[in-house]
């Protein structure tokens, strides 16, 4: 039955990415949650590292993961053991705060021979992917082997 377990907690996951980086992303967190750099007032640049908008964008990605296995587990008598549920959320925050810092989605396609790929916009594509691959589907598995 684990495979069960498995399309429902992926069905979930990816339905929590999308509402997270979707419809609860802001501009300004999309902007700033690689790092940024601004004119400070002396007239200098001021880099900043980014990770407090990281960090609040992968939460909402966790909190989002949460409410929808609580939901899946409610409405269709799944158990989701909780151990499974969290090392799961927390793979997900943990790949999720390191792919969108940017530079590992641009080094991947730069080493794979996507360079121009990135020159055309490419990069949110593959930053979907990255997360669906390394994240998502790592963190449903985790699930399906605990249920």
């Amino acid at each position: 039955m684990a495979a069960a377990e498995f399309a429902a907690a992926y069905i979930a996951l990816f339905t929590a990415h999308h509402a997270a980086d979707y419809l609860t992303q802001s501009d300004r967190m999309s902007a700033r949650k690689a790092g940024w750099t601004e004119q400070g007032a002396d007239g200098k640049p001021v880099r900043h590292t980014g990770w407090g908008a990281n960090q609040l964008h992968a939460a909402t990605h966790s909190v989002a993961e949460l409410l929808t296995l609580g939901l899946l587990a409610t409405v269709v008598h799944l158990s989701l053991p909780v151990w499974s549920v969290t090392a799961a959320v927390v793979w997900i925050h943990l790949t999720h705060s390191l792919i969108d810092r940017r530079w590992p989605v641009r080094a991947w396609m730069c080493r794979t021979g996507a360079g121009g790929f990135v020159r055309r916009g490419g990069m949110p594509l593959v930053d979907q992917s990255m997360h669906l691959v390394f994240g998502l589907f790592p963190a449903a598995l985790l699930i399906a082997g605990g249920a």
